[in-house]
């Protein structure tokens, strides 16, 4: 077989000067990425507070793992919540017992595997690609849009994908033997061809691979085993090394990754019989959340799937700013085409790997049910192949014509989008120039509810222009960042100074996802109700009612589930049987928190005290049941607290909402 031009040693006819090539030294390289965790990921792990809906509720599960050392079933408001995976509520569990309940302790491991994915790519590229192509895949995985906004939810995406991408580069040094690496992409002696040695024997790579893929299904359940062990297929398919599935250790392996993951779900089973219809945990988990859910037949039906057209275009926004050079990605792969892979050469196995792997994930979900994260794990793949797509690139800059028009398009197509973004940020500053800054953004929005909010970006389509005059200080960011940031990366490409031209539109992303951070926290009002639960803890130090009242949640407990998490007790639901909580209630032990109307109307103003939360998208519901039987506590972004009665004690000074 011949080895792809695009791993082959540079001939003297390619030569050009170093700075085309090299990178910066690794404890440089390290430094550099680990500052812009710090400042991205770690320094927005202390605020906003816990947002309503999957974030919170995932939390509560873990907060009650935490208090009652119930490590098998997961309860969510005292409901069996049956339809996740353990581990990411194990690490919350433990995170909890050390940092508190807060959102820092909440998010604290989804910030390390941010770290990690970050790590564990620059750690790969570094081995098969060289240096430069090293920091580039660290830098992208810090800086890409998506990872960053799909981390700000408690959600296992990221652990998924840290596990996923681990137990890859251990199948492919587990078939190693040996192996050579072109330093052609930024390795020390340009030109050259050094052994890639493995760090560790074969066989510890083997087993390293069945720990991480039991681990990615104790994360995610079985997509954590087809992702890879289906990567690992088609890559043997086509480099025809079925022989090196002994090196896999498939016997040992195999019982290593049941002994790891069997147990949790051996006890779940066991410990959760006698659900709707007799159903118990491997029905609802295996069933409903695994088959059904990909078949779009999921019980009970409170998701939606995005269009074809939108699932494709918008990975260019979740991998933005890097999905700019995709063309220049996919111009070199389409003139390698007709090349064979090299049974000997690290740097295509891995090419090779991490297309195979990113475009399973790809096709999965665009058949499956989807949410716009869903092929997050992708994302580490993609990003990889993007940033040795783009050093090779510089590597040609001055002798390839294409790939040097492709990578000025690239930037003048970021130069515009960045001077279009500008404008449009301070067109709505200066629209706002005259309003007051209002703090509770909810106030300002339009609430057209795209999606009936099934979609986690449909908030987006609420802002408003006089949301502006709340998010001044995100948006001045965020237009001088896109003023700037894009044509100065320009201009240093135009002078060939192409580490820098890089680095600068990581850095332009930097000040943005700081910018988007504030902008959340701008938000917060609107999407956690941490306020609420703080007012109804006031309420109580004050005397004003009494800590036995019955606190009370209208609809969903989605749409209050921080309450019930800063609370840190059981909340009754009004019309709330519906979405995660139906199959949990039809087990015999369920707690009575299960209201109806007419409950609410008959127990309303009797027994001890009622406070009843009520979402914006119930206002006019609860209006028509209560009238004006109810007393108003709190409102905020059209959420409101009532009570049925008089408070206890007139409030103290500064208590008042």
């Amino acid at each position: 077989m011949t080895t792809s031009p695009l791993f082959a040693p540079q001939t003297s006819s390619q030569s050009a000067p170093s700075e085309a090539f090299s990178g910066p030294r690794r404890t440089s390289a390290l430094l550099t990425l680990f500052s812009l965790w710090l400042v991205i990921f770690f320094g927005s792990l202390f605020s906003p507070p816990l947002l309503d809906d999957a974030d919170a509720t995932h939390a509560n599960a873990a907060r009650n793992m935490a208090t009652t050392g119930d490590l098998v079933t997961l309860k969510v408001n005292g409901i069996r919540y049956l339809e996740k995976a353990a581990l990411p509520y194990w690490l919350d569990a433990i995170s909890f017992r050390v940092f508190g309940f807060n959102a820092f302790a909440a998010h604290l491991p989804q910030a390390l595997g941010v770290l990690l994915l970050a790590l564990l790519g620059y750690h790969w590229s570094h081995r098969a690609y060289g240096e430069r192509a090293a920091f580039y895949t660290g830098l992208s995985v810090l800086t890409s849009t998506g990872i960053f906004l799909f981390t700000r939810i408690y959600i296992p995406e990221v652990l998924l994908s840290l596990f996923i991408c681990t137990a890859l580069y251990c199948f492919l040094q587990a078939l190693g033997e040996n192996e050579e690496k072109s330093v052609l992409l930024g390795g020390a002696t340009r030109g050259s061809v050094v052994e890639n040695s493995a760090v560790f024997s074969p066989s510890l790579y083997a087993y390293a691979m069945w720990t991480a893929l039991a681990l990615a299904v104790l994360t995610k359940g079985l997509i954590g085993l087809v992702f890879p062990l289906g990567a690992a297929f088609f890559y043997l398919l086509v480099t025809g090394q079925w022989r090196s599935l002994r090196h896999l250790k498939p016997v040992s392996g195999l019982l290593l990754f049941f002994a790891i993951a069997a147990p949790w779900h051996i006890l779940a089973g066991l410990r959760n019989t006698g659900g709707m219809n007799g159903h118990g945990f491997f029905w609802f988990y295996f069933v409903n959340e695994h088959f059904l859910r990909f078949l779009g037949k999921r019980y009970p039906k409170d998701y939606n799937k995005l269009p074809g057209y939108l699932f494709w275009s918008l990975h260019l926004v979740w991998l933005f700013p890097w999905s700019l050079f995709s063309p220049v990605a996919i111009v070199q792969g389409w003139r390698l085409r007709h090349q064979s892979v090299s049974t000997r050469s690290f740097p295509a196995k891995t090419t090779l790997l991490l297309a195979i792997y990113a475009a399973l994930v790809l096709v999965f979900f665009s058949i499956s049910t989807n949410q716009e994260y869903y092929t997050f794990p992708a994302y580490l793949a993609l990003l990889t192949l993007i940033a040795v797509a783009l050093v090779r690139s510089e590597a040609a800059y001055d002798e390839d014509g294409l790939l040097r028009r492709w990578i000025t398009a690239a930037h003048a197509f970021y130069t515009l989008v960045g001077l279009a973004s500008a404008g449009a940020l301070a067109y709505g500053l200066w629209s706002s120039r005259n309003l007051p800054f209002v703090p509770d953004i909810g106030e300002m929005l339009a609430h057209r509810g795209v999606g009936d909010y099934t979609l986690s970006m449909s908030h987006f389509f609420d802002l408003t222009g006089p949301s502006f005059a709340a998010l001044r200080l995100p948006a001045s960011l965020a237009a001088l960042a896109f003023a700037f940031g894009p044509a100065i990366a320009w201009r240093l490409r135009a002078k060939r100074l192409h580490l820098a031209s890089t680095t600068a539109i990581a850095l332009t992303s930097t000040v943005f996802l700081v910018a988007a951070h504030i902008a959340l926290i701008r938000f917060s009002p609107m999407l956690s109700s941490e306020n609420m639960a703080r007012k109804i803890q006031q309420l109580e130090a004050d005397h004003a009612i009494a800590p036995d009242s019955q606190i009370m949640l209208f609809g969903d407990q989605s749409y209050g589930s921080s309450i019930g998490f800063y609370l840190g007790r059981v909340v009754s639901l009004v019309d709330g049987r519906s979405s995660s909580m139906i199959f949990g209630s039809t087990f015999p032990d369920a707690p009575p928190i299960f209201l109806t109307h007419d409950d609410l109307v008959r127990d309303w103003g009797t027994g001890p005290r009622k406070v009843l939360f009520v979402p914006l998208e119930r206002r006019d519901e609860v209006d028509h049941i209560l009238g004006s039987r109810k007393i108003l506590l709190a409102e905020t972004s059209g959420k409101a607290l009532f009570t049925d009665r008089p408070l206890d004690r007139p409030l103290s000074t500064g208590s008042s909402h």
